[in-house]
């Protein structure tokens, strides 16, 4: 098996080098033969890797571990479920994997478009095949995983690492790594176009599904990963900035950004150079976040290991990407001219503008913050941390400015806004909005303002959608006689994508909600005898006992609890550690959570003594957050009907005319991931004793030195010395000790800076928060010298006319689906 698929690779090399060269020879010399041939290949390619990947699966189940990959990661205990997955556990499969997609996708897309773009189609079977032949020729010359052992071949395997045999983890890689891939494809239509000269919107068109495809399973890796960070290291959060989270995370915001401003391009035919831009750096994300991930040039728990010959590889890759698709814009930029201008910034093309630019802003922070650590390292020969603390202050304020975004976008109008129109659309938002924060404030949850702030804003983006829909509706029934539910239906079925934009919205709102919750998270650590009892938060925990159990696989600890409420015994919670007898001793924490709307109550074991039957517990209640997973349901809800095919709703729009509604609101969505700023932002402390509180912000501001990665406070239950140092600080502030004291012990203790979740401000540290600060003013800045250009320019032609808008706000929402449905 292992010659066979060796064998598999080289011709999968060979061919996917044939079809880029082809193609490319083909269109130069208007050869249709060979154009043709080239198309051809990439069916092959597809196939053949398709057979190079039954091989290691193969390989895999039939526990042949004469292969080291499969030896590697594989055991004849582990289900079968996780021998199939195993395939892309380490760094040679998961690159097997990669080039697999890439070889499927680009099939599927030639086919698609096989008819259309004669002129664009071989450039980009060129483009994506070079990419191609990047992957498989570091897979057939430097990580091949069907490598043999020489000699003697190991009886068992080493085993898949327990902490990826978890459901989230299984479909978390596949989905993210089909995220990345999916990028790849508008990439290679869009160089396609600048090559060919071909540069109307047409391959925008083709390409927008793509798009939205490749950036919701960019989503759903993200949210799996978070679910099984959540579940299964037992730290309590779910989202930490650890640089291989960041790689997945940086595609995902550019990728944002093009999907809304495409639709200036369509609708004004503007920003066309833009647009291209941003899909070069989406691309080049991808393949920089694989190269993170597989290079070791940042530190992480996720990351496959270090290796400086691979990091040049990709080094050297990236560089020619960049000089070879920028050149080609760069050529044509006298080509991409805008064919309009901003009329105001009270419109929807400048609210998209704003957006725009936030979204590539916090690409470029994030980046930037990730690699520091390394150029420190450089520079200074000291690598420093730059944890949750930093991003924290950062992308909480920029994650509020783009869910505010989120709700005014959809609400403003194109071109120009006049004072009718945002009266109509922004009262009603406003004052459910002003209701909340009083809520809040009444409640008394100003302890933070972030917190209050956000719930104030999902209450005003909400409102928003759910008048928008609610109006569309009113005209709808009105126009067909039909009642409200067929109405809504229709409705959504005509205009698939704007209103899927809008329940993408909802789903956006949901998952804020749940991140604004862990504002008021409750942390506590507690020693425990059978029987005994503590008090945390609503509920009464009374810890049972520890047993010791132990199968073919694993040594189980598991401490009993039952949890009351009011008296009453309402659950029981089991949390564990699991010892693995494999060659690695492996452990694992396994978690127990009481899932609930309002508050998960999770408890994880750490220290214990099994002769006197007492355990260290930490215990978290998580207010909210399930409510992050439910609004990644709707946000799936919503992406799928925005790709719903015309064929689908053929019998509800057999009398009325195509619909492709065309709403600044399509996948609009503004992330997910600014709320998981507000997880662990040191102004969320909520205890009112100074202690508490400065042991809250140190447990945020100091990092847990076992090699988790994690924070001191975040660090669960297979961490020995933080439950101790977290005892430890706690004694230093109740002797007087500042946080400053407490910080220089432990820079002391650890000869190294290292241990700060954030950079000291001095030196060349400052450079880490001094470059942010200056390129977010400098943009800024730049933005309104645009606007203004451009504002007056328009001002000054002489042939502004009175906006539509100024008509009767009824018949405006009536002209504008008319207009969308024209489209």
């Amino acid at each position: 098996m292992a010659a066979f698929g060796t064998l598999m690779l080289f011709f999968a090399l060979v061919v996917a080098t044939y079809a880029g060269t082809a193609s490319l020879v083909g269109a130069r010399r208007g050869n249709q033969k060979l154009i043709d041939s080239g198309r051809g290949a990439t069916y092959a390619l597809a196939a053949i890797l398709g057979m190079a990947s039954v091989s290691i699966v193969y390989a895999f189940v039939s526990h042949d571990y004469a292969i080291k990959y499969v030896q590697r990661y594989s055991d004849d205990e582990s289900p079968l479920f996780y021998q199939i997955t195993a395939y892309w556990g380490g760094l040679d499969g998961s690159i097997l994997w990669w080039v697999f997609l890439l070889s499927v996708f680009g099939a599927i897309a030639v086919h698609n478009n096989r008819h259309r773009h004669r002129e664009i189609l071989p450039y980009a079977i060129t483009v994506m095949m070079s990419v191609a032949v990047f992957f498989l020729f570091l897979i057939v010359y430097y990580k091949n995983p069907f490598d043999t052992f020489i000699g003697d071949i190991p009886a068992r395997g080493n085993g898949l690492n327990p902490l990826l045999q978890n459901a989230y983890m299984i479909t978390h890689p596949p989905a993210l790594y089909t995220g990345f891939v999916g990028m790849t494809i508008p990439f290679s239509f869009a160089m396609g176009a600048l090559i060919s000269g071909r540069l109307d919107d047409a391959w925008i068109a083709s390409m927008r599904r793509w798009t939205i495809i490749a950036w919701f399973f960019l989503s759903m890796g993200l949210t799996l990963g978070m679910l099984w960070a959540y579940e299964e290291l037992g730290w309590g959060g779910f989202w930490g900035w650890d640089p291989v989270e960041n790689a997945g995370f940086l595609p995902w915001l550019t990728a944002t950004a093009f999907l809304h401003s495409i639709q200036i391009q369509e609708r004004r035919g503007m920003m066309k150079i833009w647009n291209f831009t941003l899909v070069i750096l989406t691309f080049l994300l991808t393949i920089f976040g694989t190269f993170m991930t597989r290079s070791g040039i940042v530190q992480s728990v996720h990351a496959f290991g270090q290796d400086t010959k691979l990091a040049w590889i990709f080094t050297g890759f990236m560089a020619i990407a960049v000089v070879v698709s920028f050149g080609f814009l760069i050529a044509r930029a006298p080509e991409l001219r805008s064919r309009n201008t901003f009329d105001s910034i009270l419109s929807r093309e400048f609210a998209f503008l704003v957006n725009n630019w936030i979204l590539v802003f916090a690409a470029f922070f994030i980046l930037f913050a990730t690699m520091f650590p390394t150029l420190s390292e450089a520079l200074r020969s000291q690598r420093i941390t730059v944890g949750p603390p930093f991003f924290n202050q950062w992308m909480v304020p920029i994650g509020l400015c783009l869910l505010f975004l989120t709700g005014v976008g959809p609400l403003m109008a194109w071109r120009k806004a006049s004072t009718a129109h945002l009266k109509y659309q922004f009262v009603g938002p406003v004052i459910i909005a002003m209701v909340t924060l009083v809520y809040c404030l009444v409640r008394g949850l100003g302890s933070s303002w972030s917190a209050v702030a956000c719930f104030t804003l999902c209450a005003f983006t909400l409102t928003g959608m759910t008048q928008e829909i609610a109006r569309a509706a009113r005209i709808r029934r009105k126009n067909t006689g039909s009642d409200w539910f067929t109405a809504v239906v229709g409705m959504v079925l005509r205009g698939r994508r704007r209103y899927g934009g809008y329940v993408v919205h909802v789903g956006i709102v949901f998952m804020f909600i749940g991140y604004a919750g862990q504002a008021y998270k409750l942390e506590e650590d507690v020693l425990l005898e059978p029987g005994s009892e503590t008090k945390f938060g609503k509920y009464v925990l009374r810890f049972e006992k520890l047993r010791f159990e132990e199968d073919r696989q694993k040594e189980m600890v598991t401490g009993d609890f039952s949890i009351l409420l009011n008296g009453k015994v309402i659950d029981r919670l089991e949390p564990a550690i699991w010892y693995y007898q494999n060659t690695n001793n492996d452990r694992t924490t396994e978690v127990a959570i009481r899932r609930a709307p309002e508050e998960d109550l999770y408890i994880t074991l750490g220290n214990f003594d099994l002769a006197k039957n007492v355990g260290n517990f930490k215990l978290v209640t998580n207010p909210l957050v399930d409510w992050i997973w439910f609004g990644f349901m709707m946000l799936a809800l919503g992406t799928g009907i925005a790709l719903l095919p015309e064929s689908v709703l053929s019998p509800v729009t057999a009398r009325e005319q195509k619909a492709m509604a065309r709403s600044g609101a399509t996948i609009a969505t503004v992330l997910f991931f600014s709320g998981m700023l507000l997880s662990a932002s040191p102004a969320f402390a909520v205890d009112k004793a100074q202690v508490d509180a400065d042991l809250h912000w140190l447990n945020k501001n100091l990092m847990c030195m076992c090699g988790c990665r994690h924070l001191l406070g975040d660090c669960g239950g297979e961490c020995d010395p933080a439950p101790k140092e977290r005892a430890e600080i706690r004694a230093m502030l109740e002797a007087g000790k500042t946080r400053e004291d407490v910080m220089k012990f432990f820079v002391e203790r650890y000869g190294s800076e290292a241990v700060l979740a954030a950079p000291v401000d001095k030196g060349i540290n400052r450079l880490a928060w001094a470059l942010p600060y200056g390129l977010g003013i400098g943009s800024a800045g730049l933005l309104v010298i645009v606007a203004m250009r451009f504002s007056k320019r328009r001002a000054g032609s002489g042939n502004a006319t009175t906006p539509v808008e100024d008509a009767n706000s009824e018949l405006q929402d009536k002209l504008d689906e008319e207009l969308d449905r024209l489209e």
